[in-house]
């Protein structure tokens, strides 16, 4: 088995706003901009890794709108395997309307379209090239049975798994998560599955930790400016993120994930692929967009030179 990565997830077209300020209930407001591009959270982290130079195969549902051959496209033009990547009959694209102020934060509803019908059907159809993949890249905007009859497939094939709880919802049940090699929330999802608060570096650990004792073999919270925490069966370990000017954090949870990933299945350094994602997500953030702002391997790294110099 080489170093490829498989992704069973999503695809959403982003409809991003630029705004000053959101508006309050009631209130109409000009907006500056706007843009339009590929986004949703598997897409997103196999697009990173695609153009980091990762090998990546992607399953994956697209409506048959005028989305869907583009989102298609997409993926082919940043050499990504998507031939397990189909449109539902008579059903919408997934869509994302992103609203983004000055200060880069984001706020995003999701319209997940032809991702719920990603299910685990579809993934058995795709078991032969799955099979090809050192480690497997789940979110949850596609059914929860779908990511869960995924994780129970790839341990019986011997397959990692890394599980991004995106976006969290409380009906996650943990027991049927445990057979995955990486779970990886931010805080506000760490806090959904737990019910611990997971604010402070040191609430994120505790948190992680009960994660840990109830049987995931390895939690890696995504930490925002804190950078991201790695909580296993022994101590903790700290990844600081890397200082920047942020434009539009959209994206940046996915980009550490497709750039840890291209990392760890030719590494296994778990250390060294988290700060390799790290450099990659802050990289990203200057940017606007999500995707579009995901820089290829010499772009990065340009990045990471200036950054050593």
């Amino acid at each position: 088995m080489g170093a490829r990565i498989g992704v069973v997830g999503s695809n959403m077209v982003d409809l991003i706003t630029y705004t000053d300020r959101m508006p309050a209930a009631g209130e109409t407001l000009a907006a500056p901009s706007f843009a339009m591009g590929p986004g949703g959270k598997g897409a997103n982290q196999a697009v990173a890794a695609a153009k980091l130079g990762g090998d990546v195969l992607l399953v994956s549902r697209v409506g048959d709108d005028l989305f869907g051959g583009n989102t298609i496209k997409n993926f082919q033009d940043v050499g990504i395997d998507a031939r397990h990547v189909l449109a539902v009959p008579g059903t919408p694209s997934g869509v994302a309307p992103i609203f983004v102020e000055p200060s880069g934060e984001n706020r995003i509803l999701i319209i997940k379209g032809a991702n719920d019908h990603l299910l685990p059907a579809d993934v058995d159809a795709s078991a032969e090239d799955l099979r090809t993949c050192s480690l497997i890249l789940l979110q949850l905007e596609i059914p929860l049975e779908t990511v869960y009859h995924t994780i129970a497939w790839a341990a019986r094939e011997g397959i990692e798994v890394l599980l991004n709880p995106a976006p969290a919802v409380p009906e996650l049940d943990v027991s049927r998560i445990l057979a995955s090699t990486f779970v990886v929330p931010n805080q506000t999802e760490l806090t959904i599955l737990t019910g611990m608060p997971a604010e402070t570096p040191a609430q994120a650990e505790a948190a992680a930790r009960s994660l840990v004792d109830r049987g995931v073999k390895t939690v890696i919270v995504t930490l925002g400016a804190d950078g991201a925490l790695l909580v296993s069966d022994g101590p903790a370990v700290h990844v600081p993120s890397i200082k920047v000017k942020p434009h539009d954090t959209s994206g940046a949870g996915d980009a550490f994930i497709g750039a840890f990933a291209q990392h760890y299945v030719k590494s296994h350094d778990v250390a060294a692929a988290m700060a390799w994602g790290a450099r990659y997500a802050a990289d990203s953030i200057t940017r606007p967009g999500t995707q579009s702002a995901f820089a290829d391997a010499e772009a990065f790294a340009h990045f990471c030179g200036k950054l050593e110099a």
